[in-house]
């Protein structure tokens, strides 16, 4: 729907000369009576409000006591200012004082640390540090391991190394975990998490349904395993199988 507009110009004898204030009357719509008010230069630019005309005009006019509205100069809207000269703060910006032109200043809290008086009215009554619950450490990412995915290490002769096989006990926890990822989580946690290394030990459903919710960042990215003491055995004769084919190799070479 259009709406009909009536304009009408006058000189502006509060400015300098040449410059024109507009008044445009809205005749229709849901906006209908209401009056928008513009300025002219001398050259016709058209300014839509005080700040712009104080910008433009800088220090050559002062419009401490100029009434956008009605184009005149009104004794009432003068603000003396208070400021010290010379002070730190000056958010006029190169403009005449006026609190008009001041833009809103932000009440922020002191970066610094100051000292607070608790005072309790009731026994029970408790401040913000005695509802801290567990460590306050920097929260970890969840399924971080995952950016490393997808990537592989090669020898010297630019052969990509075999990845080692999971045994069949250890199960990938998350979306889309690979075997690699489960060992970079798994040597990730022995050389950070200083407690015992469990895996995730939440509800096996709830894990399987919403990882990223239940999951536990402190822990690799395992089910939960529980390590009997034959599984330690079998894992000595392993590692003293491989020295003995090692020392072998190493007794070729020297021959």
């Amino acid at each position: 729907m259009s709406v009909q507009i009536e304009k009408r110009r006058f000189d502006c004898s509060a400015l300098p000369k040449g410059w024109k204030r507009e008044e445009v009357l809205r005749k229709t719509g849901l906006t209908s009576g209401k009056v928008d008010v513009y300025y002219y230069s001398p050259s016709g630019k058209k300014f839509r409000s005080k700040p712009q005309l104080a910008r433009y005009l800088g220090d050559t006019v002062d419009l401490s006591s100029f009434d956008y509205r009605t184009g005149k100069l009104n004794p009432m809207l003068l603000r003396k200012n208070k400021r010290p000269k010379g002070t730190q703060f000056d958010y006029s910006r190169g403009m005449r004082n006026d609190a008009s032109l001041v833009p809103p200043i932000r009440q922020t809290a002191s970066i610094f640390k100051q000292p607070v008086t608790v005072i309790k009215t009731q026994p029970t009554s408790k401040v913000k540090s005695d509802c801290k619950h567990g460590t306050q450490d920097k929260p970890k990412q969840v399924f971080w391991e995952k950016r490393l995915q997808g990537l592989q290490a090669y020898d010297i002769e630019a052969e990509a190394l075999r990845f080692v096989e999971l045994p069949s006990a250890l199960k990938a926890i998350g979306p889309s975990i690979a075997d690699d990822t489960v060992l970079q989580s798994l040597a990730t946690a022995l050389h950070l998490v200083n407690g015992p290394i469990v895996g995730q030990t939440g509800p096996k459903q709830s894990l399987k349904d919403n990882p990223a919710v239940f999951l536990n960042p402190e822990q690799p990215l395992v089910a939960a395993l529980n390590i009997e003491e034959d599984d330690i055995l079998a894992q000595e004769q392993r590692v003293d199988q491989a020295r003995e084919r090692l020392k072998q190799a190493l007794r070729g070479l020297e021959s």
